[in-house]
């Protein structure tokens, strides 16, 4: 048996290994419960609501809301992956309402910045007359 016989026909002993090794450590962080992803969304929840997500992202923030219920209650049940899941999503939808939240702010601003341009040049033509 040359070594060239013996390099392939452990090609498939090492394939079968990788996929066994894979599937062990896939299985393992499943069991493990995702308390630092849910702390990230609440987290995100928090500073959405902060910043007006209620107000301004009423979609989004119901959401990211549900999700994370949903989530503290598969963490309970111990379905970690669906409670990584939507956790996940959770922050997403509230990072998402905080944005949409930060942007209708700063709309409203330049609406109220070019309302009180508009007033001093009516006043200043009002005091030219």
């Amino acid at each position: 048996m040359n070594t060239s016989s013996v390099r392939s026909s452990f090609g498939p002993l090492k394939t079968a290994l990788l996929g066994l090794a894979t599937g062990v450590v896939l299985t393992g962080c499943a069991g493990i419960a995702p308390v630092e992803q849910y702390a990230v969304s609440q987290s995100a929840v928090n500073a959405a609501v902060s910043a007006g997500g209620t107000e301004f992202a009423a979609v989004e923030m119901k959401s990211a809301q549900d999700k994370l219920k949903n989530a503290e209650l598969a963490l309970h049940g111990k379905h970690y992956v669906q409670a990584r899941r939507l956790a996940e999503q959770a922050e997403w939808d509230a990072r998402l309402a905080e944005r949409k939240a930060q942007a209708a702010k700063a709309r409203r601003a330049v609406e109220d910045a070019r309302q009180g341009i508009q007033d001093l040049r009516e006043e200043g033509l009002r005091a030219a007359s």
